[in-house]
């Protein structure tokens, strides 16, 4: 078996899970590469030869994840995230183990499954870039609250971006147009999330029917006009994880789209898969429908194929 390691270098805690991974995986004339990047290299670059190994594993937080998906999108590669961020959305929205040893052996048993990825154009240095997201992206409460857990990701870990909420309670409110594939919405609000996988903690989702294999996002807009006016939904998913959430929807509309236009007025920070860009809204999103291809647990694939 020939692997190649994209390691993320500073993405979570840093402890070294990669390597008891390696060693648990290894066996006789394997060959694993690792390839590892502090951020100032182009995670990119170092795919150029991707096609041509058996596994790739991304290690890191949810945007190491997205690079390589994205690098890699309609290859066919299999790729395994690894969970090695603050958050690890992906991991958690795939319900795949934490354990090394046990991630090796999925990586051996070698069962996958494709699923979408989203891609969004945003403009910023006086050019329209273009980046991928495996999770989600959006504008407003939600980009300001990752901006603002950066810097006690290191301490907190996941619990950072709780405390960045709690810190911010007075977001912007704007009017949002948002046009679907179908319609136009125009609605206040503090965020609008375009949404790939829906999970934000085990067990815990934003929409109840999310499918990360129809081709197709869930746009919600976050209506209410501050933190408190968001509790009720809030509460909603921690009380309800079998899929009622009752009271839920008086704070989101939620739509389905396959490509989605946000204008927002006053102009709204964007991110994606919990990465602050240097730049505000408009954004236009697109789903690429079954474009990567994720080693997931039996139990998942079982559960989606049903």
């Amino acid at each position: 078996m020939r692997v190649l390691v994209i390691n993320n270098l500073v993405s979570g805690l840093q402890d070294g899970a990669i390597h008891d991974y390696v060693r648990k995986l290894c066996h006789n004339a394997d060959e694993i590469v690792i390839r590892s990047s502090n951020t100032r290299t182009n995670a990119e670059g170092l795919l150029h030869d991707a096609e041509s190994f058996d596994v790739v594993v991304a290690s890191g937080g949810d945007a190491t994840v997205s690079t390589v998906c994205y690098s890699l999108r309609g290859s066919n590669v299999p790729i395994l995230p690894f969970p090695a961020g603050t958050g690890n959305l992906v991991a958690t929205n795939l319900r795949s183990p934490d354990e090394p040893l046990v991630l090796a052996q999925m990586t051996r048993e070698g069962v996958t499954q494709h699923y979408d990825l989203g891609e969004i154009d945003y403009f910023s240095e006086g050019r329209t870039q273009r980046a991928g997201f495996a999770v989600m992206a959006g504008a407003g409460y939600d980009a300001r609250i990752m901006a603002h857990s950066e810097k006690l990701k290191g301490v907190l870990g996941p619990l950072a971006y709780i405390a960045s909420a709690i810190t911010d309670p007075l977001p912007t409110v704007a009017h949002f147009t948002i046009t679907l594939d179908d319609e136009v919405l125009e609605m206040d609000g503090i965020a609008v999330l375009v949404i790939n996988f829906a999970q934000i903690f085990p067990d815990i989702a934003i929409t109840h029917a999310n499918d990360a294999r129809d081709g197709a996002f869930e746009v919600v807009v976050v209506k209410s006009h501050n933190a408190v006016e968001l509790l009720p939904a809030v509460f909603a998913a921690f009380l309800d994880r079998g899929g009622g959430f009752p009271g839920r929807f008086d704070a989101l509309e939620v739509r389905l789209s396959r490509t989605v236009c946000v204008e927002s007025d006053p102009p709204l920070a964007i991110q994606y898969d919990g990465e602050a860009v240097d730049a505000v809204t408009p954004f236009v999103a697109r789903a690429l429908p079954h474009a990567v291809r994720f080693i997931v647990t039996r139990e998942q694939y079982e559960r989606h194929a049903r």
